[in-house]
């Protein structure tokens, strides 16, 4: 990664959160004054029995609480619903928003609809969630003319059905719903988010979660690139390292990605949200990593591409930086 001092400035200071799901021993009380402490803007919140329970008994008073605790410590807030095993026990992020049995969708849909309320007492920005993947016994259906759906069409619809009283809730509390493109899921990429955002019909409520991992792994445009076309729906940011091709989150400086032009593209199209750090197979070493990771984001923020980086190099300069793709 290039750390090279650019002489253009940010268009506004970004602001930081660590995710909780990296964060899994420690209570959440521990977990909010270590990030606190360290000088996060924030927290992207996983709703998991750890931490803060979205099934568990007096949930409205635990958020009242959390809320006052969060206030005292500064620390804003993002929704995550991304718990393994919050709804079923036996399946990873079972059942989602495509389960063949539409009673099994609702109670994804339900999780949901109780994150948007939580949200909404927690003063948050945004509630995050994903499609899942396809079931592999999802079938086929009749289209309106009598022709076969393939499953993929019948797993749009019914993904974009099972959305709808998500979003209704979304826009009645003013709350964006951020859907995240998940490396093997239905809706993997950009040009996924689109096509959901059309079959809705583009409701405001359906914002975009961005993980700049995931653009590394495997989006076509550069990271950076990806926060500009991003723009116009960004409503929250996952960030960590990632090599391409590989879905696995790594702490920052093992992957591949140039984070100053990230950071300087997330400045420049005016985000205003959190930028979480997204580690959640890196737990035991949580407190550790979230020490590390915030001067990284500020070391790299403070720095960006200089004007002429994207010049042929002259006879005997070495090759330019990369600008986050791999070769």
């Amino acid at each position: 990664m290039s750390l090279r001092p650019s002489p253009r400035p940010t268009a506004h200071l970004l602001r930081y959160s660590y995710g909780t799901n990296g964060l899994t021993d420690l209570r959440l009380d521990d977990a909010l004054s270590l990030l606190a402490e360290l000088g996060y803007d924030g927290v992207g919140l996983t709703l998991d029995h750890m931490h803060l329970d979205p099934l568990a008994p007096d949930l409205a008073a635990r958020t009242q609480k959390l809320a006052r605790r969060l206030d005292e410590l500064g620390l804003g807030v993002t929704i995550e619903t991304g718990a393994r095993y919050v709804l079923d026990p036996r399946r990873k992020h079972g059942p989602s928003l495509l389960d063949p049995d539409p009673d099994q969708r609702a109670r994804r849909a339900d999780l949901l609809v109780r994150a948007v309320q939580i949200a909404t007492d927690l003063g948050a920005h945004a509630v995050h969630c994903f499609s899942g993947i396809l079931p592999k016994d999802t079938a086929g259906e009749a289209g309106t003319e009598g022709q076969e759906v393939t499953a993929e069409d019948a797993a749009w619809k019914r993904l974009a059905e099972t959305l709808n009283p998500v979003l209704d809730a979304a826009t009645a509390a003013g709350i964006p719903l951020a859907i995240e493109p998940e490396p093997g899921h239905l809706l993997a990429t950009l040009d996924d988010f689109h096509r959901l955002r059309t079959d809705l019909g583009s409701p405001d409520a359906l914002g975009l979660t961005l993980d700049i991992g995931h653009c590394q792994c495997l989006e076509p445009l550069s990271p950076a690139d990806c926060v500009r076309a991003a723009a116009p729906w960004l409503r929250h940011v996952q960030i960590e390292d990632m090599r391409r091709g590989v879905h696995e989150h790594l702490p920052f400086g093992d992957g591949e990605i140039d984070f100053p032009p990230v950071l300087e593209a997330l400045a420049a199209v005016g985000y205003q949200g959190l930028v979480s750090v997204e580690l959640p197979r890196h737990s035991h070493a949580g407190p550790q990593l979230a020490q590390q990771s915030l001067p990284f984001l500020h070391h790299a923020a403070a720095v960006s591409t200089p004007p002429d980086a994207d010049r042929p190099p002259n006879p005997g300069e070495g090759p330019t930086d990369s600008d986050g793709r791999t070769p």
